[in-house]
């Protein structure tokens, strides 16, 4: 009998397939969609070879008898598509069905079930049970022949993957669980095959992924068993053991902290329940201070997962703060101060996610003064000067680590200025061109500034003197800054105004979030931060209040237009809110300067 190999050379086609070149690590690792036994279209098996024919021939069939059958000429026969040499590819029909026998020797065993339910889940939980089994028992059994227990591990594999058709279906989620297979699942994270453990990595990856339809019910169920089967504990193993020098464990720490960013993206408390683990935050903080060149993915997803886990909660920001995120974070940043990153690159992605968990945890109260202490303000002011890419990026984290509610932020503030960072702050201020991110924090550092420096204070009465200094400059552009946005802000009132005389009250009352949203993007929060610095203005200096009142009349305004702003303000705050009764009062009295 004529062998497969033959018939491949006979056709021209080469008698092994090559692996196609590497491409984008997303695309590599991503879990293959495989039918519920787990088994690939284009893998082959081996079985029993049917009853040998010695009389079968291969190669193309002989020329025909009749001599004008064979007399093609310029025409050819019209049927010579259908059944000839060339069929299909360049084949004989003999040679097709060889090959398709090489890609499914067995057509009906990868039939999808007609649908995807209770029944068939309890199915494939069994059969995946069973495959844990059978591959821990072999395992045990020839623990030093892993001849003998290497086709129950691909067994397993076949059928980790194949669970990846559950994302599609999130109705199951509850009941997989309530079956046990998503504690099993976890359990294959400590399995002695670290390929075995990725494979798992990955499926829970998807599982748990943001672009699953799951409702809270169905997600809850799913996360509350992973969290219990402790699927922290055992990604930080995960993260111990493999060595991202391999690229296939490169890829598995990659899916891993997607799993973690995809449990913060849900609850709040789950987020929390993440970041109790200090090994997984220890972890995430070693990961970003490994030094490579260029930043790998892995480092900028672990500064990306420490930003998302410090947004979620102030309980979060405070257990890393516990652990000198603050201090670690800065020595990072530190590099930027003269240095631009790659545009583009992951490296600009890591520094953007590092100053982004700095100024949520500067945000904090009780962080402020971790911050001072560990000289943030200090290196916030020599990017002021000397950043280029960063400038705006330490700008922002010096706005929020000024502010705060109460007198949180005044450590902040008085160091600010007995750093010599006035004159940082104020000549960035006097730029001809700055883009409205710098407008608006600088607005509501000097915002701080006015509000929290202690009166008579030394640094209050320098910082009062840079708006006097050069006949008031700096206050004028507070002035034409206030034109700016009060004509965006005015514009946006004007369309609001016309479209609600065509509205009912029930129906203002339902787009009244979307015009609010509108005013904001025009920017109401900086024109209103201008009006309570140029109402601290106003009320400390005689000569700032006649500059300003000066200024206002060139548009035939006056006073009250600030005063106005205040006024709304005030209005839109709690009045039962005990953490805003400073400002409240604060506004409330500034109001009176205004009449």
């Amino acid at each position: 009998m004529t062998s497969i190999d033959e018939l491949f050379k006979a056709s021209g086609v080469g008698s092994k397939r090559k692996l196609e070149p590497l491409k984008d690590p997303n695309e590599i690792y991503k879990s293959a969609r495989r039918s519920s036994n787990g088994l690939n279209s284009r893998h082959a098996r081996v079985e029993d070879e049917a009853a040998e024919e010695d009389d079968v021939e291969a190669g193309p069939a002989p020329p025909p008898d009749d001599e004008n059958e064979g007399d093609y000429g310029p025409d050819l026969p019209p049927d010579d598509d259908e059944e000839g040499r060339f069929f299909g590819g360049g084949i004989t029909a003999q040679e097709k069905d060889a090959l398709d026998y090489v890609d499914d020797p067995d057509p009906t065993a990868n039939t999808q079930p007609d649908k995807f339910d209770s029944a068939w889940l309890r199915r494939t939980a069994l059969n995946f049970e069973k495959r844990i089994s059978k591959n821990a028992e072999l395992r045990a059994k020839f623990e030093d022949q892993p001849q003998k227990f290497i086709s129950s591990e691909a067994d397993l594999d076949a059928d980790i993957k194949a669970l990846s058709i559950l994302s599609e279906h999130p109705e199951l989620y509850p009941e997989f669980a309530k079956l046990g297979c998503v504690s099993s699942l976890v359990g294959l994270l400590a399995h002695e095959n670290t390929d075995i453990a990725i494979d798992a990595i990955e499926i829970i990856n998807e599982l748990t992924d943001e672009d699953v339809s799951a409702d809270d019910y169905q997600w809850n169920s799913l996360v509350d068993a992973l969290l219990e089967a402790d699927l922290l504990g055992l990604l930080v193993s995960n993260f111990e053991r493999l060595d991202e020098e391999q690229e296939v464990d490169r890829s598995g720490i990659y899916y891993a902290l997607s799993i973690v960013e995809n449990l913060c993206g849900g609850r709040t408390t789950t987020a929390e329940q993440v970041a109790e683990n200090d090994n997984l935050l220890k972890w995430l903080l070693r990961r970003i201070q490994i030094k490579e060149n260029p930043v790998g993915q892995n480092k900028q997803y672990a500064a990306e997962v420490l930003a998302i886990l410090v947004q979620t909660s102030s309980k979060n920001r405070t257990r890393l703060a516990s652990l000198d995120a603050v201090d670690i974070m800065l020595q990072l940043v530190a590099a930027y101060r003269k240095r631009d990153p790659e545009k583009g690159g992951e490296e600009e992605e890591y520094m953007e996610n590092l100053f982004e968990a700095l100024t949520c945890l500067a945000d904090e109260p009780e962080i402020k003064t971790k911050f001072v202490a560990a000289e943030g303000v200090e290196l916030c002011l020599i990017m002021l000067k000397e950043g280029k890419l960063s400038k705006v990026a330490a700008l922002r984290l010096l706005d929020h680590a000024a502010g705060g509610p109460g007198q949180s932020g005044a450590e902040v503030c008085q160091r600010l200025v007995s750093a010599g960072g006035l004159k940082n702050v104020f000549t960035l201020f006097m730029k001809k061109q700055l883009d409205g991110q710098a407008v608006e924090h600088l607005i509501g550092t000097f915002a701080s500034l006015l509000r929290l420096l202690p009166a008579d204070s030394a640094e209050r009465i320098r910082t009062l003197a840079k708006f006097v200094e050069r006949d008031y400059e700096k206050t004028e552009k507070l002035v034409r800054l206030r034109r700016d946005y009060a004509a965006r802000v005015g514009a946006v009132d004007d369309a609001i105004r016309a479209e609600r005389r065509g509205l009912a009250a029930d129906e203002r009352e339902e787009v009244a979030d979307e015009w609010l949203s509108r005013r904001l993007d025009a920017g109401l929060f900086c024109l209103q931060t201008l009006d309570v610095v140029l109402a601290w203005l106003v009320a400390e200096d005689g000569g700032a209040r006649r500059t300003v009142q000066k200024l206002l009349a060139d548009r035939d305004e006056t006073l009250g237009v600030v005063g106005d702003s205040i006024r709304e303000q005030l209005e839109g705050m709690d009045a039962d809110d005990a953490e805003g009764k400073d400002t409240r009062d604060m506004l409330s009295t500034l109001a009176e300067f205004l009449r």
